[in-house]
């Protein structure tokens, strides 16, 4: 048995000799998928699917490696790499180059073999998808997974209808049956419903099992005419379901062995009309089982315990099993070479009508080994199917026109006399009827064994046939007739002959061959006695037959210098294939068959005869050739008439029946010698031909090997002149070697010198380098010590003069703040005169209190605003200035430590000074308290006098006293909120929020908090507005000029009060006693 390990190859040949499957147990290839490397291991095949001529085979591997096998031409191409197993697989679409893959991410992928690329991605299914089914047409498919069925257009891969059921129902398979309209859906409660295809409405449903029976149906499968459902399960027991009747056929019990059905599959066969009798059965033990459904019987079986079968499929020709083992090797089986039983025709197409049957007959039958009987079809339980069987008293014609297969050849010939042919759905059966051919396999299997003839090995170049698949069916069977007898390989016209047949036949090789070989020994009889000339003598018969019939027609045909090999060689040896159509010619032979070989020459007759008019006109022998090598119109049925006429009518003494033999089949086992030739002219030629191959190979060889010679010669010559140029390169070489070895030796011993005076230089080098480093280090010790002298030098200087610096700035900043204590003395001294002022001048300002009370507030109002605007200024230059003093500060903090303790010693002293003054002042107030006193009672008169005024007014006076008294609490506050504020700038940089925080909190507390001084009347300051009269009303709009000339006359008044008040207090000492201090 031959072994194909695809290993890591693309594509390449299937097998390298041509298989022999009868001594193989029918096995053609083993086909494995191994990788090599470190670790060796087998890739396993997991689905197999033949395309719609059952040639090409496509096979998946559990590596997502997709195959075609294409078992006719010997070749395998990797197609596509999904990279992810494929769960199933279908190859009969419309377009015969694509095919359908169900891949475990549970998507469906179609790929082209020839591009290798994707065409659709299908998505949907949510589990894995079990099969697909394809329809008769390749348009639409389904597919199957447990939760539900999808169907799909394939021209638009288009999604069309679902079909989902309750997840505790479940879907077993849903499927198209073939070539019909119908699809079948079977769940896993056993029930099975037929659906219509174009409206999707529910045909019908079939009954449940019979009773008792335990068998769940897990598979099925349908016959070809879709009239016969079988199914099967956990059980040794099959059902078959008629589906045109809706009812139990039959159980089929399988052997004891069987305990389940993991496949059902039948087998195709070309001659039954798609009513297909052979059921594949593969059980649980690995082992598939053929059994005939009607007898019952088992056929024969494939595979066994040892290497057992995993999945299988059947070609849809009937030729090939395609079986995935149990070890992951993929198993081409020839159904052939299993049986010859399959290959019979149907049974007789005349059947009578039996008597009913008094009981109805038993359903369940067992499987049983043994010899098939004729299939048979059950029409219910009252009609059955049985041969003809001739009568004890029958004549011996009928016994010599009696066909196999319960054929008649005088009924077939009344049929074609009344419809002109036979139904072309049973031409070929009846053909091979009435050839009688015998089958031999093995015969025809030796004959192909022998491989291509040398005389048909350069068909191609001679007859270009476009394909590839006909000019090797063309090839084979000349090569075998070649095989069979000496002389085919000699005819140069056999390729003619032959053809029409081959491509009629090309599906089935040995039917080809042996209804070419029966024609040639019955319709070529005494072709060959003049080879290598054409058959004068058959030519004779016609041409003595158109002299009976036609003589005008003869004689313009003489009279052109044309004979019978111009008008009816051509005619012979192509069979009538020149210049008949298809159909014409199936029509032809339909009638040779059916008669004496010599209606043939008829035909040949009858076609001239009935050509006459047109031939009458032609005159050059041109003209005859092209008319008998091209097709006419000419009625094909009138030609057929002719001759049946001619058959008739011609005398005996020409009539080509007393020259040919009658039909005689070919032998069955082995075919028959074939003889009828001039073997010395045979034989001579091929002795001549062998003998001119021969001398033509000895002179291509003697030819080759004097070029060998000569080109060995050559290279030898070459090879020596390369030698002695290499020798002499070799020398020259060393010679020039040897000189350079002198020249560096005394190089080196030049260069040995130098490099000892240069060590010696490099060493005085290095100690000079020594010592001057050693100097130079000495010299930046000397230096550094310098410059440290030098810098302390500087930082002595820099100290001293930072330090008189340092007393420069603290002397004055004595001398200003010397300065500031006495202008702070002056302006206190200034403040006490204004309070004395106030009191001499209280009469005189209480007229225009309440203007001046309102200038003042605006005045107030104004410096607020202004504090607040230079208090920003102020804050963004000492914002900048402090940046510039950050340094500054560092260097003044010692000296500020000094100034500050002489400021300490400085503040002691005038502490004394200001306990001296305030005990001066103490006693001024004293004095000032008594002048009021003296003053008071003077002007206790005319107080008495306005006191009932003031007594009138009191009243509103206290009113507004307290709103007085706020708002200018409220004035004060801010004032000095600002200038205390502006004061502390330099420690805060947050002055403007503190500032607007006090502003904020003063607002909100202004009219909670109490006035905490109460005005006194003998006490009148400017700022003081409570004894002015609150009824004059005021405004703080009023024009910015009015409120300049006012502020100037008021100054002017204030300094002529001070100029008076210093006057007064140099001429006295001691402070009058009308002074009061006020904080």
């Amino acid at each position: 048995m031959q072994s194909t390990d695809v290993g890591n190859r693309e594509e390449g040949k299937i097998w390298h000799r041509k298989p022999s499957p009868a001594a193989q147990q029918g096995v053609i290839a083993n086909i494995i998928h191994s990788t090599t490397g470190y670790h060796s291991k087998t890739i396993r095949f997991l689905h197999v699917a033949f395309d719609s001529s059952g040639d090409s085979l496509l096979a998946g591997d559990h590596q997502g490696n997709i195959y075609v096998f294409d078992l006719v031409g010997n070749r395998f191409n990797l197609v596509q790499r999904t990279a992810q197993s494929c769960t199933a697989l279908a190859f009969s679409l419309r377009r015969k180059m694509e095919f359908l893959v169900a891949l475990a991410d549970y998507s469906i992928k179609c790929f082209d073999t020839d591009t290798k690329e994707l065409v659709s991605w299908m998505r949907g299914h949510e589990s894995s998808v079990s099969s697909i089914s394809v329809h008769g047409s390749g348009r639409y498919a389904i597919t199957t997974s447990a939760d539900t069925a999808q169907l799909w257009d394939l021209d638009t891969f288009q999604r069309k209808r679902k079909l989902n059921v309750r997840q505790s129902v479940g879907i077993q398979k849903v499927f198209f049956l073939p070539l019909s309209n119908t699809i079948i859906s079977c769940f896993k409660d056993n029930s099975v419903f037929a659906w219509e295809f174009d409206t999707l409405h529910c045909k019908y449903q079939l009954p449940s099992p019979i009773e008792g029976s335990s068998l769940r149906y897990k598979v099925f499968a349908a016959t070809r005419d879709g009239r016969i459902l079988a199914a099967g399960g956990k059980s040794n027991h099959l059902h078959l379901w008629c589906l045109e009747s809706r009812q139990l056929l039959r159980i089929i019990q399988m052997p004891t062995k069987v305990r389940s059905v993991r496949h059902l599959e039948f087998l195709a066969d070309s001659f039954d009309g798609g009513s297909n009798q052979v059921l594949g059965v593969l059980s649980q033990d690995s082992i598939m089982r053929f059994i005939h459904i009607q007898t019952c019987k088992l056929l024969f079986d494939v595979g066994s315990h040892e290497e057992g079968i995993g999945t299988a499929a059947l070609s849809p020709n009937g030729r090939y099993i395609a079986a995935v083992m149990e070890n992951g090797s993929l198993n081409v089986y020839s159904i052939q070479a299993l049986t010859q039983e399959l290959n019979k025709p149907p049974p007789p197409l005349f059947k009578v009508i039996a008597e009913p049957s008094k009981g109805t007959p038993k359903l369940t039958m067992r499987v049983t080994s043994g010899r098939p009987e004729r299939p048979w079809k059950p029409k219910g339980n009252k009609v059955h199917a049985k041969m003809l069987r001739p009568q004890p008293n029958a004549s011996l014609e009928d016994k010599e026109n009696e066909l196999p297969d319960g054929l008649n050849k005088k009924r077939l010939q009344a049929l074609l006399k009344g419809f002109g042919e036979y139904p072309a759905k049973y031409r070929m059966f009846v053909w091979r009827s009435l050839l009688q051919l015998p089958e031999n396999h093995l015969a025809f299997s030796s004959l192909l064994d022998k491989g291509t003839h040398s005389a048909f090995v350069h068909l191609q170049n001679e007859y270009p046939i476009k394909s590839r698949k006909l000019l090797r069916v063309l090839q084979r069977t000349l090569s075998a007739l070649a095989h069979w007898s000496s002389i085919f390989g000699e005819m140069p016209y056999i390729p003619l002959l032959a053809f029409p047949f081959v491509k009629l036949f090309q599906n089935n090789q040995l039917i080809c061959f042996e209804v070419v070989a029966t024609v040639i020994v019955n319709w070529c009889q005494h072709w060959f006695e003049f080879f290598p000339n054409p058959p004068i003598n058959v030519l004779s018969m016609v041409e003595n037959l158109l002299a009976h019939h036609d003589k005008e027609l003869l004689q313009h045909l003489m009279n052109c210098n044309v004979t019978s090999q111009v008008y009816a060689w051509p005619l012979l040896e192509t069979m009538f294939s020149e210049v008949l159509t298809r159909e014409e010619w199936l029509k032809i032979f339909d009638n040779v068959f059916s008669n004496h070989p010599s209606y043939f020459l008829m035909l040949v007759a009858s076609y001239v005869i009935c050509s006459r008019a047109p031939l009458l006109h032609c005159n050059q022998k041109e003209d005859f050739e092209y008319f008998f090598h091209h097709r006419n119109n000419l009625d094909i049925n009138a030609m057929m008439k002719e001759a049946y006429h001619l058959m008739e009518c011609t005398p005996q003494d020409i009539h080509p029946r007393r020259m040919l033999d009658d039909f005689v089949p070919l032998t069955k086992g082995q075919y028959p010698i074939f003889n009828k030739y001039p073997k010395f002219i045979v034989d001579y030629q091929s002795q001549e031909r062998e003998r001119i191959r021969q001398e033509e190979i000895e002179y291509l060889r003697e030819r080759q090997l004097v070029h060998e010679v000569g080109a060995k010669a050559v290279q030898r010559k070459v090879d020596d002149e390369k030698w002695y140029r290499k020798q002499e390169l070799l020398r020259e070489a060393e010679e020039q070697r040897r000189k350079m070895l002198l020249k560096e030796e005394e190089k080196l011993a030049e260069q040995r010198q130098r490099l000892a005076a240069v060590k010696r230089e490099l060493k005085v080098k290095e100690l000079q380098l020594l010592e001057a480093a050693r100097r130079r280090f000495l010299k930046y010790q000397q230096d550094q010590r310098e410059m440290e002298l030098n810098r302390l030098d500087d930082e002595i200087a820099r100290k001293a003069s930072m330090r008189d610096r340092e007393t420069a700035t603290t002397i004055q900043d004595v001398e200003v703040q010397q300065m500031e204590l006495e202008a702070q003395r002056r302006l206190f001294e200034q403040k006490l005169v204004k309070e004395k002022e106030a009191v001499t001048q209280e009469m005189k300002e209480e007229l225009n209190a309440n203007r001046r009370k309102a200038d003042l507030e605006d005045q107030l109002l104004q410096r607020l605003v202004e504090a607040e605007q230079a208090g920003k200024r102020k804050a963004q230059i000492l914002a900048e200035e402090r940046l510039a003093k950050a340094g500054q500060e560092l260097i003044d903090a010692e000296w500020r430590a000094q100034a500050l303790h002489k400021q300490r010693c400085e503040d002691l002293d005038r502490e004394a000074c200001y306990q001296e003054l305030a005990k001066h002042l103490r006693g001024n107030r004293a004095m000032e308290s008594e002048l009021l006193d003296t003053l008071r009672e003077e002007e206790a008169k005319k107080w008495e006098e306005v006191l009932e005024k003031r007594e009138q007014v009191a009243a509103e006076q206290a009113v507004t006293a307290a709103l007085d008294a706020n708002r200018k609490q409220l004035l004060e506050r801010e004032m000095d909120d600002a200038v205390e504020l502006a004061a502390k700038l330099q420690d805060d940089n947050g002055y403007f929020e503190r500032l607007r925080d006090l502003r904020t909190s003063r607002t909100q507390q202004g009219p909670q908090t109490p006035s905490k001084t109460a005005s006194q009347p003998g006490n009148v300051c400017l700022n003081d507005s409570s004894a002015v009269d609150s009824s004059v009303p005021f405004s703080l709009d009023r024009g910015r000029q009015n409120l300049e000339s006012r502020e100037r006359e008021l100054m002017v008044e204030v300094r002529q009060l001070r100029q008076k008040l210093m006057s007064q207090a140099r001429a006295k000492y001691t402070p009058s006693p009308d002074a009061q201090w006020s904080s």
